[in-house]
């Protein structure tokens, strides 16, 4: 299992939401591609990118600090929020990033969706947020009215090969990840599948790579100290 260690941005800044929330924002560091920097030191080969701006207008403000946080790191870098037209998702490959990651867009828009996995193939991700069973979509803001299993199943018929999906309940709360849910999704999707949200301690590691996921990601349980990413990456090989 990949380790994902995530870096939040907003304003050029590496953050932290609690559950999705915009309002409980704590800033790590002013300057996220010391952070990547950082990750590599401690073992870690890939870092999932969120463009929290992003996510809630569909645009790119952080652009240029994606862009530094690969250069800068060497890393596999994927990147999700804000994409929502073809033009973004190749404004972000043809930069050289490894992987871009679509949310609200492949709920609304299977058209985009289409196209992307078309020309990129792996190098395009959904990310599933799923909250009471359900899809949401801008920045975790509404629902889409979709139930999360039957979404899943879509993108398996459409030739997704990621998906990465976040419980939003557990997003952020450091009270251990929902170990049922990506159960059941291992078992029921033959595809490549990143736990998301929640992961706070090791052994939240350990139990999820006891599952054979694809990855994990781990966000603000990094930045407060509950998990030293050495050791995380360890166990997840």
């Amino acid at each position: 299992m990949i380790i994902f260690p995530a870096i939040d941005l907003v304003d050029g800044k590496a953050v932290r939401l609690f559950k999705g929330d915009y309002n409980q924002m704590t800033v790590y560091n002013d300057e996220p591609a010391e952070v990547a920097v950082d990750f590599a030191k401690s073992g870690a080969s890939h870092i999932h990118i969120v463009d929290l701006e992003g996510a809630k207008d569909g645009t790119t403000p952080n652009f240029e600090t994606v862009l530094k946080i690969k250069n800068e790191s060497g890393l596999f870098c994927e990147i999700g929020g804000g994409i929502r037209n073809i033009e973004t998702v190749r404004k972000y490959l043809e930069a050289g990033i490894d992987r871009v990651i679509l949310g609200t867009a492949a709920v609304n828009d299977e058209m985009l969706l289409d196209e992307s996995i078309l020309a990129y193939g792996d190098k395009i991700a959904v990310g599933v947020d799923i909250k009471d069973g359900f899809v949401a979509v801008k920045g975790w803001l509404e629902s889409s009215g979709i139930e999360a299993f039957e979404f899943c199943k879509m993108m398996c018929n459409m030739g997704v090969k990621t998906l990465i999906c976040t419980d939003i309940s557990k997003d952020g709360a450091m009270q251990g990840t929902n170990l049922d849910l990506y159960r059941e999704l291992s078992e029921r999707f033959d595809i490549d599948i990143t736990a998301s949200g929640g992961v706070s301690s090791i052994e939240d590691v350990r139990r999820l790579a006891d599952l054979n996921l694809y990855g994990a990601i781990i966000g603000k349980a990094y930045y407060t100290g509950a998990i030293d990413l050495a050791e995380a990456i360890e166990v997840a090989e």
